[in-house]
């Protein structure tokens, strides 16, 4: 399954900008590995006076971004899950300014962040792996948005793209 079989109706407008990052090149199981391992020899590369540097006054450092990436992709596999399952239940969004000054990220150290990244990546490819065709097209409500279980899927790749777009863009 590929991102252009995503249809418009599986997920809220502002998502557009995540699914657009998305490479139609491989397919969702794939395209999840290859992506955590892109990022992560990316993120190597970085200067090292770079993790703890932000941009303009009351953005976020990388290693503050790479929190995010960390507690968002475990809250859109949490929907995924719950989707999937069949679960009616509408579940609620979440400030991710909240999070992100909650987090601690910018105290920590990026390895740790980057084997996080990896482990938590390892366990979503499990358990999108156990997803059959009919899960995927599967669909929920968050954030008062419906919103399939396989576009979950790519937003978390798309999510991650679109920083790293940022890092190189903002950052580096």
């Amino acid at each position: 399954m590929k991102v252009s079989q995503v249809q418009e109706n599986e997920y809220a407008s502002f998502y557009n900008t995540y699914i657009l990052q998305v490479s139609d090149e491989y397919s969702l199981l794939e395209e999840l590995e290859i992506a955590v391992h892109r990022f992560r020899n990316f993120v190597q590369n970085i200067p090292l006076d770079k993790y703890d540097y932000q941009y303009a006054e009351g953005k976020w450092t990388i290693k503050d971004i790479m929190q995010h990436l960390i507690d968002c992709e475990r809250i859109f596999a949490y929907r995924a899950l719950r989707f999937a399952r069949k679960d009616a239940t509408s579940l609620p969004g979440f400030d991710e300014d909240e999070f992100a000054a909650n987090a601690g990220g910018s105290k920590r150290n990026v390895r740790d962040l980057l084997t996080e990244l990896a482990v938590l990546r390892e366990s979503n490819l499990c358990l999108f792996r156990t997803f059959s065709e009919s899960d995927l097209l599967q669909k929920g409500v968050a954030s008062g948005a419906e919103m399939s279980v396989r576009a979950l899927g790519f937003v978390i790749i798309g999510h991650q793209n679109h920083h790293q777009r940022i890092f190189e863009e903002r950052y580096l």
